[in-house]
Formats: C-alpha cells, structure tokens, sequence
C-alpha cells in the first residue's frame, strides 16, 4: 500500500499494518512518519521497542535472531530497522523477505531507508512489504509547493501569517524544512495570541536557512528566472559547493537548450520530470535569443578561473553565466585569450 505523509495519520487511525517502510532524504517528514507509526503501534499494544542499524551484511544475523526469539516480556513489539542504503544486498533482501513473509502477529516491523532509486524499488523484499504493509514515500517539497506546506503547518500551529510575510519565510526556509519547522515554532512562542505574523516579525526572527542543490539552479536558467538563479547560485556559493560542479551544472544547461532548440522533434534530451520538461521548453522559446558563441565564451573563462590559468573570480563569472543563459545578461563576454 502506498501512503504519504499527508495520508499516514488518518491510516493509522484506521489500522495499523504488520509492517511499514519509509523512505526518502527530508529528515523531518521521515522523523514525523516515524514517530507516528511509534505511537500508533504503542496505543495498539506494541509496547516493546527494538532498533537495528544495518551497515554490514553480518548485522542481518542480529535481526533474525532477535525477530526469531520470543521476548523476554512475552510483549507485541516494534522492531525497527535502519538501513544506510535501500539495498540491503543479497542476505539482507532474503532477510527481510522472510520476515515480511513470517506474519506474525506480536511484531510491527518498520524500516527506514534514504530515498529508493528505481532498481532498489523493484527489489524482491520492497515487493513483498508493498503487497503487506505501508510505504510511505518522502519527496523534498520543492519551491512550487512551498508556500502550501507553509500555510498547512501555520494552521496545524494556530499562526495567523500573512502572505508578504510567508513569502519572505518561504525565501529563507526553501531547501531545509527542519530550520521552517523550528522557525513556526519560534513565531508561535514569539506572536501574542490572536495576533498576526507581519513581514517584519519574520526579518526580526528567521534566519536565512535556505538550502539549495545544483539542479535548483539548472531549473532556473532553463526558466529564464534570473533572480532565482542568482538566489540559488548564491546559497550554493555559502554552502561551499564546489564551482566545477555549479559550473558543469550551467554547462548541461547550455547543451540541454541548444539540443532541445536545434533536434529534430522527439530527439531532445531527456527529461524525467513535469517540470524539467515545462522549464526546457521555456529554455527552447528563448534559445534564439541567445548567443551560444557567447555562453561557452563564459563557459570557458569560468573554468580557466576555476583552475587558476585566468584572473579573476570564477564565482562571478559563473554568476555572468546563469545571467546569459537567463537571457539577462550583465555585460558582454570578453574573448577568451589562448
């Protein structure tokens, strides 16, 4: 069965299943399913609690043993298992299989693993939990979402936050949803009851905790969103992301837009999501307007910067780069000198 973090709370008030799995990378929403299938568990008679952090192949003998032994207290327990990876190898899948496939009725398994890429997903051992127990899936909430799962946690807290000031909270928080969740918290204990959240309370408050990824910034110079580009660009440069990556980032953005402007119908590149798909097109409209001559002329400055065979600071050519390929650009590109 296949549940999300929205859909967990009014599944578990109607059952609980022999086991559940939670994957994904947003520490938050894993620990806020986690506690839930806890407590459930706990107010249906799984009192005892056991955990198990899986790194090697031998650990899988602990928890056949612990799961194949009856407990010291004859309690219906929670057996929890943590793996570092969805693929628990060879052993590991057996393990799991087994166990999913033992049904008994005094153990709840849960196990927790970072995101499934597609070949861990059609493993043999998430096969045989998805047709008895829960899944739960994790997905980061991008910027599009944002402001919506702002607003829900606001009326979960009785915040009355207006949308000027949920803005700029959404501008400080995107990327770290542990920080928007302390920061709710913070305004709660901070705002006079029935009183409501202003612009200026949020700037007084909430520090800029934005975190940022290289594919945010491809998505915004495919979509031609200048502003957010350098916004990204620049969270990426705090966090001390390395400039050949931030670069080679850009550089597939500059291939992406000339292949899906210049090849044939249906041979572009490939994209996997709605809204990769949305920002390369948007990309593909504006490619005349582009200089391409110009966009590699920066392309290589940055890269000469970065290795230190040119002066200057690659940070600012890249940004001068993101500029161009936004069609926005600053100033025009000096010619690379051999």
């Amino acid at each position: 069965m296949k549940l999300t973090p929205d859909s967990l709370a009014p599944h578990l008030e109607r059952q609980l299943l022999p086991a559940y799995l939670v994957s994904g990378d947003e520490a938050l929403l894993i620990n806020e399913a986690t506690d839930a299938i806890r407590a459930s568990a706990k107010s249906k008679g799984f009192t005892e609690r056991e955990s198990h952090f899986v790194e090697r192949a031998g650990d899988w003998e602990d928890v056949r043993a612990s799961t194949g032994s009856m407990s010291l207290f004859g309690s219906r327990r929670l057996v929890e298992i943590r793996m570092h990876s969805g693929k628990p190898g060879v052993t590991g899948n057996k393990a799991l299989v087994k166990l999913l496939e033992a049904n008994d009725p005094d153990l709840v398994l849960m196990i927790m693993t970072p995101r499934l890429d597609r070949d861990a997903q059609s493993a043999d051992w998430v096969k045989a939990l998805d047709a008895r127990g829960g899944w739960v899936q994790v997905w980061p909430i991008d910027s599009d979402r944002l402001m919506a799962w702002l607003r829900g946690r606001c009326r979960r807290l009785n915040l009355d936050v207006g949308d000027e000031a949920l803005e700029l909270l959404a501008d400080r928080v995107e990327g770290n949803l542990l920080a928007a969740h302390q920061e709710l918290e913070k305004l709660r204990l901070l705002t006079p009851a029935g009183a409501k959240v202003s612009a200026d309370a949020v700037l007084a408050s909430v520090a800029d905790s934005a975190r940022f990824d290289v594919f945010q910034l491809t998505e915004a110079t495919l979509s031609g969103d200048t502003s957010r580009a350098l916004r990204v660009l620049s969270g990426l440069r705090s966090e001390g992301v390395e400039p050949t990556l931030v670069l080679w980032s850009l550089i597939k953005a500059v291939r992406d837009t000339w292949n899906a402007y210049a090849a044939p119908p249906g041979q572009g590149p490939r994209v996997w999501q709605q809204r990769q798909a949305a920002a390369l097109e948007k990309a593909a409209r504006r490619a005349p307007r582009l200089s391409f001559l110009q966009l590699t002329t920066r392309a290589e400055r940055a890269d000469r910067m970065i290795k230190g065979r040119l002066s200057g600071n690659p940070w600012d050519e890249i940004a001068l780069l993101a500029a161009d390929l936004c069609a926005s650009p600053a100033v025009l590109a000096p010619t690379v000198v051999k």
